[in-house]
């Protein structure tokens, strides 16, 4: 019996009834106080956009699994799903879709006005290779990043030490060993989380 087809665009995430965890790599000097006082430090640039991603393999293809300078430590950061489902009910798509936007200039104008934007890129397997379906990438700017930062943030957990076990599992071929560490992402509700037009139709 072969197994069901996942939908191309689904976020999958570790959830809770009142939480999302999302992942984040930094160097050190952002990494080590966020672990360690449970918030972003003065050092985090609050009107920067920054990229959240629900997807702990999409995050290991992202910093090489934490081995990527600048990206060395790998950050769970767990938040409000309040928070979360509100940046995905005021985010846009980053990149201008033709039947979901009436026009280029329209998109345009939307994107610069919303605090959210949606990236769906190829998720990866434990191998870092492309896989058919979609990861979620959401990033966050103005007020968004602000409240990400100080407000919809409930813990910060360093899991660097995971990345390297579940990379050395990987490379020493132990492909199983390696599917039992990974934190366990189910579907999680789309609600109003902008969608390409082949998705949406």
């Amino acid at each position: 019996m072969t197994a069901p087809t996942r939908p191309q665009y689904e976020i999958r995430a570790q959830h809770t009834d009142t939480t999302v965890t999302v992942y984040q790599a930094y160097s050190p000097l952002i990494g080590v106080p966020a672990v360690r006082d449970g918030r972003f430090p003065e050092a985090w640039k609050r009107d920067r956009m920054t990229w959240i991603k629900p997807s702990f393999l999409w995050m290991m293809y992202r910093c090489g699994w934490a081995l990527k300078e600048g990206q060395k430590t790998v950050l769970a950061v767990e938040i409000t799903r309040e928070g979360f489902d509100w940046a995905l009910g005021h985010a846009e798509l980053s990149h201008y879709v033709r039947g979901v936007h009436p026009d280029r200039a329209t998109w345009q104008q939307d994107l610069r006005r919303a605090p959210a934007r949606v990236q769906w890129d190829p998720e990866r397997d434990l191998r870092l290779d492309r896989l058919p379906h979609r990861s979620l990438q959401l990033g966050l700017t103005g007020e968004a990043s602000r409240r990400y930062a100080d407000e919809w943030t409930v813990s910060i957990r360093d899991v660097t030490p995971l990345a390297r076990q579940v990379h050395q599992l990987v490379r020493a071929g132990r492909l199983d060993d390696a599917a039992a560490l990974l934190p366990h992402e189910s579907p999680y509700p789309l609600g109003g989380v902008p969608l390409p037009a082949q998705a949406a139709a």
